[in-house]
């Protein structure tokens, strides 16, 4: 188990480093436009644009700006934003960006989860029957359909039915009930989607067929056997469903005026903030793979089948 975890965290550190460095030189071919402040890009003459360059270390060539930017990393320093924010620390919007994210990320997680589950559950019970043909509905609609074009018209027809905020504010919880529940849409079908798979197979397995015979009910044997081994290959998607929740908020904040790190990222993309690019980049790198390996160990814990060795 000690060897596994090490080798997945050298291998998760390379990949993490890998993401990092392509996305760092592709900015690097991007025109300079991106790292001038919008009062040096309008006011000045070419001469005072280079000088600016200059000083700043933009002219160096990319690796010896790469490390840099790596020792200053570890120092905390993370730069500063240069059109979105001009002048602010990368830092200190972090701060303030990543607990609305965060927020919202672990609501929606939660609310997926217990949909989620609950769904799947009600198309097994139903199996072949209403409950069956409306989850697979749904989920049809939501894995199918463009994400933008049901957000939509969840923003404008539910808010109109409900009375509903169409944007975030953040001393109105009830505008913080459309956000959450469109970021939840995708797991709530992925896991009503795979948790009705994993029981549909599993009520096929010789101890199911057994605990019947024996006289169980089928309530009995779906609740305590096919229920509980059903759950154990969703439990891999737990810590990724963040990650996915967190990229869906690149939607779902621009659309809903969220001020998280979804729509930070948005902004500084659109207004070539290429060094608020690199640091959100990173950090969703990372959460990727944290994720990722996460689940491999997860799995493990609840599965005493699965053993984390060099031959297994």
């Amino acid at each position: 188990m000690t060897k596994y975890i090490l080798s997945r965290t050298l291998r998760s550190l390379l990949t993490v480093v890998i993401v990092f460095v392509t996305v760092f030189m592709l900015l690097r071919l991007m025109p300079l436009t991106g790292y001038f402040p919008q009062e040096i890009l309008k006011e000045t003459d070419e001469a005072t644009r280079m000088t600016y360059l200059r000083n700043q270390g933009l002219l160096d060539h990319p690796f010896v700006q790469l490390w840099r930017f790596v020792k200053n990393l570890f120092q905390g320093d993370l730069g500063r934003s240069l059109t979105v924010y001009p002048k602010v620390p990368i830092a200190t919007l972090l701060k303030e960006k990543i607990p609305v994210t965060a927020a919202f990320g672990f609501s929606s997680m939660v609310l997926g989860i217990i949909l989620g589950i609950s769904l799947g559950l009600l198309m097994v019970r139903y199996k072949d029957r209403w409950g069956d043909r409306l989850g697979t509905f749904y989920i049809l609609v939501v894995r199918a359909v463009p994400s933008l074009i049901y957000l939509f018209f969840i923003q404008v027809w539910i808010s109109k039915w409900f009375n509903l905020p169409l944007v975030f504010y953040k001393d109105r919880p009830e505008s913080w009930i459309l956000p959450t529940i469109c970021l939840s849409l995708g797991s709530i079908a992925y896991y009503a989607l795979w948790l009705r798979r994993f029981m549909v197979d599993e009520e096929n397995r010789d101890y199911v067929k057994f605990a019947q015979v024996k006289g169980l009910p089928k309530k009995v044997v779906l609740r305590r056997h096919v229920f509980k081994n059903a759950m154990i290959p969703l439990v891999i998607y737990l810590p990724s469903d963040l990650l996915f929740i967190i990229s869906g908020s690149l939607v779902i904040e621009s659309l809903y005026a969220i001020p998280g790190t979804g729509g930070l990222l948005t902004n500084a993309i659109k207004s070539q903030d290429n060094n608020l690019v690199q640091v959100i980049v990173l950090m969703y790198a990372i959460l990727s793979v944290i994720g990722v390996f996460l689940g491999d160990l997860l799995v493990a814990f609840v599965d005493p089948r699965i053993k984390l060795t060099e031959g297994e």
